[in-house]
């Protein structure tokens, strides 16, 4: 990951508000979202977030004076076809991060024109970046496994061929939603009573799980491994992602081969894709605890040893619907950082194509729940209730263990560090309603 003129902290935007402290989008950052001005019936098409506003790239293609190479490369961006985009691979990416910095930069002469092509962002109708074939979760928070392993496995937190391979199932695509969209409580099969019968009806102890979502570029064909030196070649960037859980019908269904309808009721996207480029000054070692045992030689290399960690600092929050009415603000439930997840997204990446399974442009893999070392530092309520069984205390006096009706959950994420421009992921958004009838 190459440091360079676009991720200078003196650069600055004629963007007004991509210079105001604490903004997630300044100019050294420059996301990917699919939008629509609000209430237009407009195609989708690409835009890129600066400041509070979006550059639609349809407008900025037809107006903006562009070398003949970045017409091409912003092409499918203004058809709204983010998908072939990512298939172009990092060389086009760059080419366009250098030709819109550029144009967003104090002093250009593309201010004139470009102004036009600006669009406040509470005025767009965000969609899912890009479509997504096939999605993937797993389970690389180490923490998160560990303190769910210890709720029901005391003694054997961790299966033994945790710290060997990277576990993950294959997860519903249909029902991604971008952020901001409602989802229901789903129903279920609920374990057994006292008589032995499984009940039907609302999932009782639903959840939310904090995750990072990477999306694949460039993809590999059937029968063919991406080795883990290359694996990063195959990577277009991040997403903030809320696999929602319904805990209860999950524990009836998962054995013995794991989710299904208590995760494929719903996952939240966050809408701004943060390209790998962008997160470059962000890169950090990845090591492994003493005493752990080393990736084997498919899942390491080099460049994965020295800069395969992200530096992400995650927020969970959440405000009921009591606290809505009451017009508090949402409370922070936890914080952790991405740099603990076990696995790196290259790793997810080489192992998922190991076998020669196909990736696509588009897919979709999560992290699994990111949680912290720390007590209080649970990505899911299913940790920080201890299984539901330590309520946890909110400012206006009501209690949670497990979601309830009307409750919004939000995932934030900034990325910080000295010698860099803060950049951020915008929020992931989900509120809860309540089931349909069974």
């Amino acid at each position: 990951m190459t440091i360079d003129h676009t991720h200078d902290p003196a650069l600055r935007s004629w963007v007004t508000s991509a210079e105001a402290d604490g903004t997630d989008f300044p100019i050294q950052n420059l996301p990917f979202g699919a939008f629509r001005r609000r209430g237009s019936g407009e195609a989708l098409r690409i835009g890129v977030a600066i400041g509070d506003q979006v550059l639609d790239l349809r407008l900025a293609l037809e107006r903006g004076d562009w070398s003949p190479q970045v017409r091409a490369q912003l092409a499918p961006l203004a058809v709204g076809d983010l998908n072939a985009f990512m298939a172009l691979g990092a060389a086009a990416r760059i080419s366009v991060r250098v030709a819109l910095s550029a144009a967003l930069s104090e002093g250009s002469a593309q201010e004139g024109v470009l102004r036009g092509c600006l669009v406040p962002q509470a005025d767009a109708e965000m969609a899912l970046p890009c479509r997504v074939g096939d999605y993937t979760d797993f389970y690389a928070g180490i923490h998160h496994a560990t303190a769910v392993g210890k709720l029901f496995r005391p003694d054997q937190p961790l299966l033994p061929n945790y710290k060997w391979v990277p576990i993950g199932y294959h997860g519903r695509a249909s029902s991604l939603v971008v952020s901001g969209t409602d989802l229901r409580r789903p129903l279920g099969q609920l374990p057994p009573g006292p008589d032995g019968v499984p009940g039907y009806g609302p999932s009782r102890r639903l959840d939310y799980e904090l995750e990072v979502g990477a999306l694949v570029g460039p993809g590999n064909a059937l029968g063919e491994p991406i080795p883990m030196d290359r694996a990063e070649d195959h990577l277009f960037g991040l997403v903030l992602l809320n696999d929602w859980s319904a805990r209860d019908v999950q524990a009836w269904e998962y054995q013995p081969l794991g989710p299904f309808l208590s995760k494929s009721f719903g996952s939240t996207l966050s809408p701004w894709v943060v390209t790998l480029e962008a997160l470059a000054p962000f890169r950090v070692p990845f090591a492994r605890p003493d005493g752990d045992p080393p990736p084997l030689p498919y899942l390491d290399s080099p460049l994965n040893r020295a800069q395969g960690g992200i530096d992400i600092r995650l927020q969970v929050l959440l405000q009921t619907a009591a606290m809505r009415a009451q017009g508090l603000a949402p409370v922070a439930l936890s914080r952790s950082n991405f740099r603990d997840a076990y696995w790196t997204p290259a790793q997810l990446l080489a192992h998922h194509a190991s076998n020669g399974c196909n990736l696509r442009p588009g897919d979709l893999l999560g992290s699994g729940t990111q949680s912290g070392p720390e007590a209080g530092q649970g990505g899911s309520l299913l940790e920080l209730s201890q299984g539901g069984q330590q309520p946890l205390a909110l400012p206006n006096g009501e209690t949670r263990t497990f979601l309830e009706d009307g409750d919004r959950v939000l995932l934030r994420a900034r990325c910080e560090l000295d010698g860099a421009r803060p950049i951020g992921f915008g929020e992931c958004v989900g509120t809860v309603l309540a089931a349909p009838n069974p």
